[in-house]
């Protein structure tokens, strides 16, 4: 599947990099460099890889049901921005960090009964995870240190020269159609559409200066 991706993305003309571990970190990382504006991802670990800006809901369409209102609200893109999020709760990267690993991440468990806003309060409190722990006599079972280095230091390659180039289009319809099976004639729908967003797009540019 993944081979099949990059294959699809370089007959488009897209730009891929291969995340030497988890992608959010490396985007996160290419956010920090430069070499894109933000990161898009429905998960808030993006800020704690550091992304500096995280787009939600890039590609989603439709609505959401919130069970606590209830009610639905319309799904529509979302920009965070790392510096104003730490700023309104007042804490450091490493405090959101240490305030996640309380609550629980994708690599541990979180202490029962503690949600957002306990972890906050707990934080601000103490100050690092080491002085809850002591002060409020709970305990994790992960490897707390482990876990930070996952966030904070996070591998990711500086190889990643963003270039587009022209669509592929013969390249498209014979691997799309020939090789996987598609009807030609959506593969060629699809190739106009993306035609004219190209070139839409370089439009949009050129008028921007």
């Amino acid at each position: 599947m993944a081979e099949d991706s990059k294959k699809l993305l370089d007959y488009m003309g897209i730009p891929w990099v291969q995340a030497p571990s988890e992608g959010e970190a490396q985007a996160a990382y290419m956010t920090r460099t430069g070499d894109v504006w933000a990161s898009a991802s429905q998960d808030y670990d993006s800020l704690l890889f550091g992304s500096l800006r995280l787009v939600r809901n890039l590609t989603i369409t439709g609505k959401k049901f919130l069970r606590k209102k209830p009610r639905y609200y319309r799904l529509k893109p979302e920009l965070i921005k790392l510096d104003e999020t730490l700023r309104e709760l007042d804490l450091t990267r490493e405090q959101l960090v240490d305030m996640c690993i309380l609550m629980g991440t994708d690599y541990n468990e979180g202490v029962k009964g503690i949600g957002p806003v306990k972890a906050h309060k707990l934080i601000k409190k103490y100050g690092n995870l080491e002085r809850v722990l002591e002060g409020e006599s709970i305990s994790i079972d992960a490897d707390i240190n482990a876990i930070r280095n996952i966030f904070l230091n996070p591998p990711a390659t500086a190889d990643c020269e963003l270039k587009w180039e022209d669509v592929d289009e013969d390249g498209l319809i014979v691997f799309l159609v020939e090789e996987r099976g598609f009807q030609r004639e959506r593969v060629k729908k699809a190739i106009e559409r993306l035609r004219k967003a190209r070139i839409k797009g370089k439009q949009s540019t050129l008028e921007s200066y």
